[in-house]
């Protein structure tokens, strides 16, 4: 049985691949820049482009299983060809936006829920997987803290349930190994809801320094962050993290669910990654 994983590069794809790859399945990673990828020996790497259809049936070849980043663009193409290529499981890593009341005017939302479509369409057997906020989305930070700086940042008492993917890549793994897991859609979250304050407060705690926030307005928040994401997806992203301010995400418990123990804490992925935040000698 080859496993294709797709961007290989990501933080979720690549931890997918070594998994799969430990327990001795044949893996297959894929990239748009394949001469940029470092797998393990054994791996067999092949360019994959969802924008470039003539790369699909390479990639495809002799492959059982996909584990897919979600990219509209190309989608449905790429549908008919893994059903044409005899794929018969596709875990798709989509997002948990699209439960969102309003997922039909959001971009971020309607960018997953393009692909969920294509795939349901396609009548290939599936296994969707919607994470919420990933805990190394903090990394963002990492560079005002290893300076010293004060954190800026729009709403910062907004509430996520960051999940680590570590877990996203556990239960991915899951899926692609068995056959329990094939037509659900799971939602992923960490175990608890934290706002971006209480997130920089367990750094601050863990390097053993205060790290100051300076709450930006929306408006300094567009100017300061539009220079680094299409506005529509800032908006999508402001919307978001206003609507959260004072209520508590919700958390599921499908970590525990699937893998028997209970989903990592953002305290211990801050600490696994707590080199990126050190001070700057």
């Amino acid at each position: 049985m080859t496993v294709l994983v797709t961007g290989a590069r990501g933080g979720v794809g690549r931890r997918v691949l070594d998994r799969l790859h430990t327990a001795g399945h044949t893996v297959r990673a894929s990239s748009r820049t394949p001469a940029e990828l470092s797998v393990p020996a054994g791996v067999d790497v092949r360019r994959l482009d969802l924008n470039s259809p003539d790369t699909f049936e390479a990639a495809l070849h002799g492959v059982v299983k996909v584990f897919l980043y979600a990219e509209a663009e190309g989608a449905k193409e790429f549908f008919a060809a893994a059903h044409g290529a005899g794929v018969r499981h596709i875990v798709l890593l989509s997002s948990s936006t699209v439960e969102g009341p309003d997922a039909a005017a959001d971009p971020l939302a309607r960018h997953h829920a393009v692909v969920e479509d294509a795939l349901s369409a396609s009548a290939l057997p599936s296994t969707v997987l919607r994470p919420g906020a990933f805990a190394g989305n903090a990394l963002g930070w990492s560079h005002a803290i290893r300076a010293g700086q004060p954190v800026e940042l729009p709403y910062p008492d907004a509430h996520t349930a960051p999940v680590h993917e570590d877990d996203i890549a556990d239960v991915a793994a899951a899926a692609l190994t068995g056959e329990t897991l094939i037509g659900r859609t799971l939602t992923l979250t960490g175990p608890r809801s934290l706002t971006f304050r209480e997130q920089l407060a367990v750094l601050a705690e863990l390097l053993g320094r205060e790290i100051p926030v300076r709450e930006l307005t929306r408006e300094q928040a567009v100017e300061g962050m539009g220079r680094f994401m299409p506005a529509p997806v800032l908006t999508s992203l402001l919307a978001q993290w206003a609507a959260a301010v004072g209520k508590p995400a919700g958390t599921t418990g499908t970590v525990r669910d699937v893998t028997g123990r209970p989903g990592r804490t953002f305290r211990q992925w801050a600490g696994e990654n707590l080199g990126a935040f050190a001070a700057q000698d």
